[in-house]
């Protein structure tokens, strides 16, 4: 499906950009992969790491923020894959203006870019947080999921379509807790704090969700937004795993942080259909063509919720310490 195809991924040196580069070039066979992102340096890194395929690699410095940048990328692409924003949430509450120019105006850049370059297929990353939002960040990738999944009412004519594929952190990702645990443990603590004793997370890897992106951009009609079925753990069974018998002093939520990880909502549940290993919610406009959904699935009741605190499957203490041994930093 990739195999002399030229893909496009905007934040393309960030800790996904660089697992989907390797999974692409070690499962098929693409005419070019063009990494979008700003920081020099970790370009440079990043063409050291994969010097042996130098030929199918190319390296564009821009920002999404500049659409005269993003429309020269675009020659000649047939599939993007847009990972790039700001996602710290201090950050983007300190700093909304710049969120909002990143994560909002930087994606109606890339669906214009893709509308008027040929492009063939975008998929966009979204986040649990874009699921009635509490914080900025949230409430920007929400604006950006929308920006995308309405893109498919103006295509017409083109050969294009315009998909969304959402999950939480990634385990062992920057700014998430297995390494704020990790680095206590390193400097000789021996209490892990909880902000909240009922707190729960999805446990998806980074090679999980490339995968789940791989399929949007096989699968996608136009509107979709798909879901990887994952399991759940307690946060404080995570702690335990990394340091067991720890002692786990409540220490209060924070600011703009969920009690759970929630994916699909009550609402969203009208057009909401479960397959073997993901779900995909479905666009409810009067635009969309009913007969895009795919075969093999089963329309979830209405009110389904499908939240990390309201799982089937969950993760137990050896179950994540077996895990932990596989997951590097990124």
């Amino acid at each position: 499906m990739l195999d002399g195809k030229t893909i496009l991924i905007t934040g393309g040196t960030g800790s996904f950009g660089n697992e989907f580069t390797k999974y692409v070039l070690e499962n098929y066979n693409p005419k070019k992969i063009i990494i979008y992102s700003r920081d020099e340096y970790k370009q440079f890194i990043m063409a050291n790491k994969f010097k042996k395929y130098a030929p199918k690699l190319r390296f564009f410095i821009g920002d999404v923020r500049d659409k005269d940048r993003i429309y020269r990328a675009f020659d000649g692409v047939d599939y993007v894959v847009h990972a790039a924003a700001l996602k710290q949430v201090p950050s983007c509450e300190y700093n909304p203006m710049e969120a909002v120019k990143t994560n909002i105006d930087g994606a109606m850049n890339i669906v214009d870019a893709a509308l008027d370059c040929d492009v063939k297929r975008v998929v966009a990353l979204s986040t649990d947080k874009a699921v009635n939002p509490i914080n900025l960040y949230g409430g920007t990738k929400l604006v950006s999921d929308k920006l995308f999944i309405a893109a498919n009412a103006y295509v017409g004519e083109k050969d294009v379509c315009f998909s969304i594929v959402r999950y939480g952190n990634v385990a062992g990702s920057r700014g998430s807790v297995i390494p704020f645990f990790r680095n206590i443990v390193k400097n000789g603590g021996n209490e892990l704090p909880i902000t909240d004793y009922q707190m729960t997370r999805f446990w998806i890897s980074l090679n999980e969700g490339v995968r789940l992106v791989i399929k949007a951009l096989s699968e996608a009609k136009g509107g979709e937004t798909f879901i990887s079925k994952i399991p759940s753990f307690k946060i404080t069974d995570l702690a335990q795993a990394i340091l067991p018998g720890c002692k786990m002093p409540e220490v209060g939520i924070r600011e703009g942080e969920k009690l759970h990880e929630v994916m699909v909502t009550k609402e969203d549940s009208i057009l909401t259909y479960e397959y073997a290993k993901h779900y995909i919610v479905y666009p409810h406009f009067n635009w969309w063509d009913i007969d895009k959904i795919q075969p093999g699935g089963k329309k979830v009741e209405v009110g389904f919720e499908y939240s990390s605190g309201r799982n089937k499957e969950w993760l137990s203490v050896q179950q994540l310490q077996e895990l932990l041994k596989e997951v590097e930093e990124h």
